[in-house]
């Protein structure tokens, strides 16, 4: 299949968005990014944020979307979706203190596949992104483990943060082989600018490659050395160094 297209996830530029959502996306397109990943719209609405993402000549490869705007206002979710033209809806967290046991973990995979099946049938496909907390062993497994093994691949993808798997203790190469094409959106995340942190890129794209299901990696950053700007610069800029974008 093609080679994965760039992405930024614009939480790494939530103080921007904040103020001007238009000219930080125009921003964003200027550097050389394919696409953005949402977090909300910033200073303005859905239908006015997607407008200017596609005057900026970008695509949206994804919208994380909070647990309880899935559950409560899943129509509007559905909605800002259409107008972003985006086919891809993640779920972005769940609290740690949720992960207690073997059988909670799997409830919360049931309750995402639920979700991801109403989805699928609108013609979306749903995905769930983690932190840490989904590497912890519970109950002699991982708690990822445990969420997507109750879950249907095809209602949840798995949306790997290579930076949050490393922190909790699994190698990210490691994981994207044993996840396989569940992962079609991979998040490129290291401890600040992507290249300056612990994880190992070139095994990462060796995995993800080898799997051959990867259609964005997205890249996140959210620590800085530099104006947020400047740090998603570089990150593409390494990006392009390693022949990745």
């Amino acid at each position: 299949m093609p080679a994965p297209r760039l992405s930024l996830q614009l939480y790494s530029l939530r103080d921007k968005t904040k103020e001007d959502f238009a000219a930080t996306v125009s921003a964003v397109a200027q550097m050389g990014y394919a696409g953005v990943e949402t977090a909300g719209f910033g200073n303005l609405d859905a239908a006015a944020g997607s407008a200017a993402i596609r005057d900026a000549g970008l695509e949206v490869s994804g919208m994380h979307v909070g647990i309880h705007l899935l559950r409560g206002e899943f129509n509007r979710v559905v909605d800002e979706a259409l107008l972003c033209g985006t086919k891809n809806i993640i779920c972005p967290f769940w609290p740690k203190a949720h992960f207690r046991t073997a059988d909670a973990c799997r409830r919360i995979g049931r309750d995402l596949n639920e979700i991801g099946a109403r989805l699928r049938g609108l013609g979306f496909q749903f995905h769930y992104h983690n932190h840490d907390g989904e590497i912890a062993l519970v109950e002699g497994r991982r708690v990822f483990d445990w969420m997507l093994d109750a879950a249907a691949p095809e209602n949840l993808g798995c949306q790997a943060d290579v930076y949050w798997v490393h922190v909790g203790g699994k190698d990210p190469a490691e994981f994207i082989r044993e996840q396989g094409r569940r992962i079609t959106l991979l998040h490129i995340k290291d401890e600040k600018e992507i290249g300056s942190g612990p994880v190992d890129f070139p095994a990462v794209f060796a995995a993800a490659e080898s799997v051959d299901a990867a259609e964005w990696y997205v890249i996140e950053v959210e620590k800085y050395n530099h104006d947020p700007l400047e740090s998603v610069r570089l990150s593409l800029e390494q990006m392009r160094t390693w022949g990745k974008a």
